[in-house]
């Protein structure tokens, strides 16, 4: 393939600026609508007459939808032009959220899963997006994407408590279809222009993706498994944080501080990460920093548990890196929009089913054991894999379909002048 066939034409200024608009309000979509569900479980469970299952399933079903939906992201890309498949992941969203507030459970359960496969396409979408649009921007509008979602998750978070105190349950959940419906309405003009516009390169986009299978890909497989278990760490956290910290002795309100701090410490990570990782041909120094965070923090609890705050801080700045650093390495490691589209689905959806069942298999064990301490040796356990699969995704180097080469300097798998564009960031 040569350097002309690899690069994407570009775009008019005033379509970039509407893109990145678009892109912006995508961004901040792809997390409130799961993050403002949580604190109101108890309000939810009361109206819908929930047990205690249903609640589990109603917790775990959007991350499971994440991993599950993910893989579907790339073919509708390229059956339905990317613009038209982020629009329609936007709509799904939208109605997800207002299915929530029907007085049913089958359409709390239903908006959920619709609601949840309308993030997985637009997680999956936008490194596609950023690589296409912005190949000279993939570090900063990477960073800005996790800052967004980061800080929107934590804003919806926040904010579900007092909107159920002062309005109901109904307006916490129905709130977040305001933003999703101005996405919708920013995208739509987006999709109509790419429908329209017959591009030649449309072969090398998502839209139609170049032939040949990831799946026989060793870099792919890397990639694809540090983020599984970049995400499978954090959920884990997410979930059992606070009652790992009481049973060390921190009050329960002082526990679920610490949950807030450790996503806080994540938001400017979201955006210092992926441009630093940019500018770097080699990630493996940052795979390293992740690894050495994450077995001080795990270490930590197991055997200085009193100092909580302190491995609160580090795994905050772990798990604050390592995802955003595993969402960056699927442009670094793409030479095209469509490959990256691709690899976006095939890691996301990897990562998120290992995400969806890796709080309920440290749960379960704690049940069987009756303390943390065997979960916590099993996440020190698990950490090697995370820092092993890392460092090789970390490496010069591009995934390429059908087993082709893929491991080597980036000078020798890109032009001169794409090495130079590359380097430079």
């Amino acid at each position: 393939m040569t350097s002309s066939a690899r690069r994407t034409p570009a775009v008019s200024r005033a379509t970039a600026l509407w893109t990145l608009a678009g892109l912006i309000l995508l961004t901040v979509n792809l997390r409130a609508a799961i993050t403002g569900v949580s604190p109101i479980l108890g309000d939810l469970k009361e109206q819908f007459a929930l047990t205690g299952f249903e609640v589990s399933v109603l917790t775990t079903l959007p991350v499971l939808c994440l991993g599950i939906f993910a893989s579907a992201a790339p073919v509708l890309g390229r059956r339905l032009g990317t613009e038209t498949a982020i629009t329609a992941a936007l709509a799904m969203i939208t109605v997800g959220i207002v299915l929530r507030i029907v007085p049913s459970p089958l359409a709390l359960f239903a908006g959920t899963v619709l609601a949840g496969a309308g993030i997985a396409m637009g997680n999956v979408l936008t490194p596609a997006v950023i690589k296409r649009v912005f190949p000279g921007r993939v570090g900063s509008l990477t960073g800005l994407s996790m800052m967004l979602m980061a800080a929107s998750g934590a804003i919806a978070a926040g904010l579900a408590v007092p909107l159920d105190d002062s309005a109901g349950w109904r307006v916490a959940l129905a709130v977040w279809a305001v933003p999703s419906l101005v996405a919708v309405l920013v995208w739509g003009p987006l999709a109509l222009r790419g429908r329209r516009s017959a591009r030649p390169e449309r072969a090398e986009t998502p839209a139609s993706g170049p032939q040949g299978t990831l799946l026989r890909s060793p870099l792919a497989w890397y990639v694809a498994t540090f983020m599984g278990m970049a995400s499978l760490m954090f959920y884990v956290l997410m979930s059992w944080l606070p009652e790992i910290m009481q049973d060390s002795g921190f009050a329960p309100a002082e526990a679920g501080m610490m949950v807030s701090v450790m996503m806080l410490i994540g938001i400017p990570l979201g955006y210092l990460v992926p441009v630093f990782a940019a500018r770097l041909r080699d990630q493996r120094l940052m795979v390293g920093a992740v690894g050495v965070s994450m077995v001080a923090g795990i270490g930590g609890m197991l055997f200085a548990p009193a100092l909580g705050w302190v491995w609160v801080s580090v795994l905050g700045l772990a798990t604050g890196s390592a995802f955003p650093l595993a969402y960056t390495l699927l442009n670094l490691r793409s030479l095209t929009p469509a490959v990256a589209a691709r690899l976006s689905g095939m890691a996301q959806t990897a990562g998120y089913l290992l995400a969806g069942f890796g709080p309920l298999a440290v749960g379960t064990l704690h049940s069987l054991t009756g303390g943390w301490d065997v979960s916590l040796w099993l996440l020190l356990v698990l950490v090697v894999p995370e820092i092993v699969f890392g460092l090789l995704a970390a490496r010069p180097g591009h995934v390429r379909p059908s087993g082709e080469q893929e491991e080597g300097p980036l000078e020798k798998l890109l032009e001169p002048e794409e090495a130079v564009a590359v380097t430079s960031r």
